[in-house]
């Protein structure tokens, strides 16, 4: 809206409360109006808008301000803020501040905060269903997750899951596809995984763990430390631009790609039910929109961010890169299949979520391959 439009409007809106004034003054006189007779009602109020705020608690799996995600949770909170032009406000807390970071799905339920930023996978004690709604081995990417949720049912079957819970969740991130991991050790077949002992949750994890593996799921903020002393032999944790912050190319030499486990990883914001359905329609609206500009922000970051930083790994800090042979891939591949049909059969939720997930999977897969790989595979032709 320019000036003029702006103007214009302030004026007709201020001509239309002043005629609501003046007939009320004439209902109460009980007068007839005229233009020369009439008079606003002197002892009239102004009418006065009420705009009601709320102060909110949002908890976090990450640490605090951690780059890519702890601040996608503070760039979110602020972004809510700013668009709901200060009626909602948000206090974010890293990991261990308020709660530890693996009970802040139950501190959002139970109301001891209104929100939790996390990935969904760390909550398939509470529901096995959950973990599709972060990343499948050998699954979606970051385009076609936000395509399933958004336009494939994926979205309605996450909302009927969480609201068992008293939460009402929404997509607010992606990392793109992750590394495959590093290790202390080469990895040339799948016996190496035997006795590994391996930091990766959710499904990848029930893979690796069929592969001989000892998956072991710990918070971001443990890795270093449990890598460095040893507690645990390899580790995967995103991608270059976060394993540099973590100076996970201290603690190992073995840099291995792609990551088969996370094609593209969906952050999640989940918010208290109750608390989002007292909201006015309007912040509710504010909510979704902001969620939605976060996933593609994040995106954006990391995708510009993670070919710096590998860059740097492999040229400053002289990190040994390599890929898993295609033998490797395709044993894994299996594995997978294996799971997840295991995961399907375990509940009449997990079997409905499985099912959505592999028929979309489908349904875009030949698209996808004619599409962007076709088009990344041309371009590679002249250009690497």
């Amino acid at each position: 809206m320019d000036r003029r439009d702006f103007v214009k409007t302030a004026g007709l809106t201020a001509l239309t409360a002043g005629a609501v004034l003046y007939a009320a003054g004439c209902e109460r006189k009980q007068e007839a109006c005229s233009d020369e007779t009439a008079k606003p009602l002197e002892t009239a109020a102004p009418a006065v808008v009420t705009r009601k705020t709320y102060e909110w608690k949002m908890v976090t799996t990450w640490p605090k301000n951690f780059p890519g995600l702890g601040t996608g949770a503070n760039q979110l909170a602020q972004n809510i803020e700013a668009m709901s032009d200060g009626r909602i406000k948000i206090k974010v807390y890293g990991a261990g501040e308020l709660v530890p970071p693996f009970e802040s799905f139950e501190a959002v339920s139970n109301g001891t905060a209104q929100m939790g930023h996390a990935a969904s996978y760390y909550w398939k004690g509470k529901s096995e269903a959950a973990q599709f709604f972060c990343t499948v081995p050998f699954g979606l990417n970051a385009q076609e997750m936000a395509a399933w949720l958004r336009y494939g049912g994926g979205q309605e079957l996450w909302d009927q899951i969480y609201a068992d819970f008293n939460l009402k969740p929404f997509p607010c991130g992606n990392t793109g596809v992750q590394m495959g991991g590093w290790f202390n050790k080469e990895i040339n077949s799948l016996s190496d995984y035997e006795g590994l002992k391996m930091r990766m949750p959710g499904l990848g994890g029930e893979v690796i763990q069929r592969a001989g593996a000892n998956a072991i799921n710990l918070p971001g903020g443990e890795i270093f430390q449990a890598m460095q002393s040893g507690t645990i032999d390899a580790t995967e944790w995103v991608g270059p631009y976060n394993d540099l912050a973590f100076g996970l190319h201290k603690v190992a030499k073995y840099y291995y790609w792609p990551g088969w486990h996370e094609p593209g990883s969906v952050m999640e914001c989940f918010i208290n039910k109750k608390e989002y359905e007292a909201l006015p329609a309007d912040l509710q609206a504010i909510l979704q929109i902001a969620m939605q500009g976060a996933y593609h922000d994040m995106l954006a970051e990391f995708t510009a961010r993670n070919n710096t930083s590998l860059v740097e790994l492999v040229e400053t800090y002289h990190v040994t890169l390599k890929r898993f042979s295609d033998e490797i891939l395709k044993k894994m591949g299996e594995l997978s299949k294996d799971v997840l049909a295991e995961v399907a059969a375990k509940d009449s939720a997990s079997a409905k979520v499985a099912a959505s997930f592999d028929k979309f999977r489908k349904q875009c897969g030949q698209w996808n391959h004619i599409g962007e790989e076709g088009y990344s595979l041309a371009r590679a032709l002249t250009f690497g």
